[in-house]
């Protein structure tokens, strides 16, 4: 999958982030967006070291699995920077 699929995958992703961790994500829809973004890429990239990109397509459960991961790591690590607390207002 290409660097665009990435993206396009990373945007659903972040929905995705957005509705597990609500409130945890400061920002909003578009912070938790751009961080799904960068968790997707993160993720085909770590997907790509431990499985030699071999499967890495759009509609793979395991690319899915990679960018969620990603997703939320990378969402996790930005809350954890950012001190954004667990308690939602």
């Amino acid at each position: 999958m290409g660097f665009i699929g990435w993206i396009v995958l990373g945007l659903i992703v972040g929905v995705i982030v957005k509705a597990i961790m609500p409130g945890k994500v400061g920002g909003g829809w578009v912070t938790s967006l751009i961080l799904g973004v960068v968790g997707a890429i993160v993720g085909g990239w770590i997907g790509d070291l431990l499985f030699g990109g071999g499967k890495m397509e759009f509609w793979n459960l395991g690319s899915w699995i990679l960018a969620i991961v990603g997703g939320l790591v990378v969402a996790g690590i930005y809350g954890a920077i950012t001190g954004r607390s667990n308690t939602t207002a």
